[in-house]
């Protein structure tokens, strides 16, 4: 037989349990909405829907110069981040080639390449500097905190496509 002492103290053991339960459920709550805005955070995605393998470059600037980066090389029906995290320019550029088909996504604006993966900075005398002369399309992001690029069949209407 127990006595009262003995009673509030498995009264007080059950009402501690239950508050340790309600912190960890809590907390497991917490660490899931932690999980969730780390994994939808922001970034510049570029979409690969065409049949073929295409390599992609960008080029955009930081806070003191320009830059161009290549190559990713996307499979075919793929996604590749480019610019991990929030986009910090309204503008990036983007060149890419298509290995199977020899088609090309370019335009106007003039930055430098070459062959091999490549970060370069600065887009002038890329020739004199040892660098390809390639024209990228623009992509106007709006200033938004987030842009994914698809790349389509030339004959399709689509970014960038021609």
């Amino acid at each position: 037989m127990s006595t009262d002492g003995e009673r509030r103290l498995g009264l007080a053991d059950a009402r501690l349990a239950f508050a340790a339960r309600v912190a960890r459920g809590m907390l497991l709550a917490s660490a899931a909405l932690l999980g969730l805005s780390v994994s939808a955070h922001a970034d510049l995605r570029l979409c690969n829907k065409t049949e073929s393998k295409v390599g992609v470059a960008i080029g955009y600037k930081d806070k003191v110069d320009w830059i161009t980066e290549g190559w990713w090389n996307l499979e075919s029906n793929s996604c590749e981040t480019l610019v991990p995290g929030s986009l910090v320019s309204r503008y990036y550029y983007i060149y890419a080639v298509d290995y199977e088909q020899f088609g090309e996504w370019g335009g106007r604006a003039f930055m430098c390449t070459r062959e091999k993966e490549f970060t370069i900075r600065g887009i002038q005398d890329c020739v004199a500097r040892g660098y390809e002369r390639t024209g990228f399309f623009e992509i106007d992001t709006g200033e938004q905190s987030s842009w994914t690029v698809q790349l389509t069949e030339p004959v399709q209407q689509g970014a960038g496509g021609r």
